[in-house]
């Protein structure tokens, strides 16, 4: 999500907040309760992202609606209630995205089951694991933390800018925050709840991956010629604005997550 922006109005900083804790309440909520509901949540907000990027790819109506249907398949199976997430629902993407490519010839679009795919598999993957919760929770929220730790610093100190051909209002300022509050947190993860070592040290790694996924959605917005991805979440803009920076982080905490399954 972009977080270091031109100062707001109090009213619309307000109606950010109010969005920005709802939202996470209802993450929070459908991560403690695990299984069907999670897995519910993150298929919405699935097709709900395959949808803005096929709006920025700027394909009709009806290739949007079929490649949320294309998607919808390996989404489906990733439900407890199926397989769950595995390495078929891993093949089912794949398969989604070359039905994409053959049906509709557009390659960029097809990218889009990978970029949505990828990154839901792996939260209900890390989801499923004996302290799902807890490795969930760091997952997401080192993004949030980072977020706000950009936003704040950056706006705080200001600055050099980090890409100003991709996004003028970002700061190395915002980036060294957001890194030093992502550190925090999971530093504090590991006092709280034992966060083992190889993720509490990926943390600072992580922040600086979740901002390279906020400014490769920056440029994606920048090719479009739009401002927001969507208009669902006021003062958000669309899902892919708020998901931006988990989409490449969540794959790789995934990783380190399973790893000591094949090298303990």
């Amino acid at each position: 999500m972009s977080t270091e922006t031109t100062p707001k109005r109090p009213s619309d900083l307000a109606v950010r907040s109010v969005v920005g804790i709802g939202m996470i309440a209802v993450a929070l909520i459908a991560l403690w309760m695990g299984g069907i509901v999670f897995w519910i949540l993150c298929a919405v907000l699935g097709l709900f992202m395959m949808a803005e990027w096929a709006d920025l790819d700027g394909v009709s109506a009806s290739q949007k609606r079929l490649s949320q249907f294309a998607l919808s398949v390996p989404l489906a199976i990733m439900a407890p209630i199926a397989a769950g997430p595995s390495f078929f629902a891993l093949g089912l993407i794949a398969a989604a995205a070359f039905f994409i490519v053959i049906v509709m010839r557009r390659p960029s679009l097809a990218a889009g089951a990978f970029y949505v795919g990828l990154p839901i598999l792996a939260l209900l993957l890390i989801r499923r694991q004996e302290e799902g919760v807890v490795f969930t929770l760091w997952a997401l929220a080192l993004v949030w933390m980072c977020d706000i730790g950009a936003y704040f610093s950056g706006r705080a100190i200001g600055g050099p800018k980090l890409a100003p051909a991709i996004s003028p209002n970002k700061t190395w300022a915002g980036l060294g925050g957001g890194v030093a509050a992502a550190s925090l947190f999971g530093a504090a993860m590991h006092l709280a709840y034992g966060l083992p070592w190889r993720l509490t040290l990926a943390t600072p790694v992580l922040a600086v991956v979740a901002q390279g996924g906020d400014l490769f959605e920056s440029w994606l917005k920048r090719r479009a010629g739009v401002k927001d991805s969507g208009n669902l979440l006021p003062g958000h803009g669309g899902v892919l604005d708020r998901l931006d920076g988990l989409v490449p982080v969540a794959p790789i905490a995934a990783l380190l997550v399973i790893l000591p399954k094949f090298y303990p």
